[in-house]
């Protein structure tokens, strides 16, 4: 065994100017900046892509997307979704030198309301025994997508998004999350101020939040992940109505996102599969965030809210990423509970 030491600044505010990771002969660690490690709040280490859209992969595909996130120097990741066979197994027996896993379990949505290889469809008189089953695997979160278009033969079906299940369902699947000890996080689009007030833990996306939304969501300590990198994916699109509506977005985030984070919302940053920690904590900072808030969203924030110790994490760079967050993406070396990876 290795004692890994550090020497220099740690981003985090907190007043240490050396550390040791771990007993035995001591190994001074490259850098001359840390974190305590990052956090990606919304991961689906299970989901893969091709032509036809995204699918469930196997263990195999998963395990390399755990040794991707850390080699970005996450040591952290919320599973927001996938296939709970793996990812409640991560959950349960975390691997060396890989990030400790939170897992959500598997998307619960009804027939004909999500991307067809992504799901097993859940009808509304099925929703609560489904999360009971998903809390008894292991499931320390439960995924509900909200809202979603009608999926037809063609694939969505056009101005088709809404609720997925009524109101009343959608209370009593928050109450018996919480009453059996977990909590809920929601894929929502729509505005939220109903779903806000049945007590949703953490909302997914949150295109439509409002200033009311996020001041009552703020009030409660509630958590709202952006994944900006998804939202704003279509940016260059060659459709001119798709770059509009993408503006719309991204002008949208620039004005509730710091009054989310004033408001009391624990903010957090996550990747969706679709992009990196590195670049989702530059998108924050360009919508409205501060440098330090932005890595506090993949750092602080998000372990508090996870109720995750970063004991035996960190991860050092040689130059300061509150410069530029470009440099997260070249980390000096990689600790993940004492085993370092890079």
């Amino acid at each position: 065994m290795v004692a890994w030491t550090f020497d220099g600044e740690f981003l985090d505010g907190a007043a240490r100017e050396h550390v040791v990771l771990g007993a035995g002969p001591r190994e001074a660690l490259p850098g001359r900046f840390a974190l305590a490690g990052l956090v990606d709040a919304h991961a689906h280490p299970s989901v893969a892509a091709d032509e036809g859209g995204p699918y469930l992969a196997d263990r195999g595909y998963a395990e390399a997307k755990l040794d991707e996130y850390a080699a970005h120097g996450v040591t952290v990741i919320r599973d927001a979704g996938g296939l709970n066979t793996v990812t409640i197994d991560f959950a349960k027996a975390p691997m060396p030198g890989r990030p400790i896993v939170t897992a959500a379990g598997r998307f619960l949505a009804p027939p004909s309301r999500y991307f067809p290889r992504m799901f097993s469809p859940t009808s509304a008189d099925r929703l609560l025994d489904a999360i009971r089953d998903e809390i008894a695997a292991g499931a320390q979160w439960i995924k509900i997508i909200g809202d979603f278009p009608q999926w037809g033969d063609a694939g969505p079906v056009p101005d088709s998004l809404d609720l997925t299940y009524d109101m009343e369902t959608l209370d009593r699947a928050v109450q018996l999350v919480h009453s059996l000890g977990a909590r809920m996080a929601l894929h929502s689009n729509l505005p939220a101020s109903d779903l806000v007030a049945i007590g949703v833990d953490s909302f997914e996306h949150g295109t439509a939040l409002s200033r009311d939304d996020v001041h009552a969501l703020g009030a409660r300590g509630g958590a709202w992940t952006p994944t900006l990198g998804a939202v704003l994916a279509h940016q260059d699109h060659p459709d001119p109505a798709m770059r509009a509506r993408t503006a719309q977005l991204r002008e949208h985030a620039r004005e509730i996102l710091p009054h989310a984070v004033a408001a009391g919302v624990r903010v957090l940053a996550g990747t969706d599969a679709v992009t990196t920690i590195a670049k989702e904590i530059a998108l924050l900072a360009d919508c409205g965030l501060t440098v330090e808030q932005s890595l506090a969203a993949a750092g602080s924030t998000a372990r508090d809210y996870l109720g995750i110790s970063p004991e035996g994490d960190i991860v050092t760079y040689d130059a300061d990423p509150r410069s530029n967050p470009e440099i997260l993406t070249s980390p000096a070396s990689v600790v993940i509970r004492g085993v370092r990876i890079a």
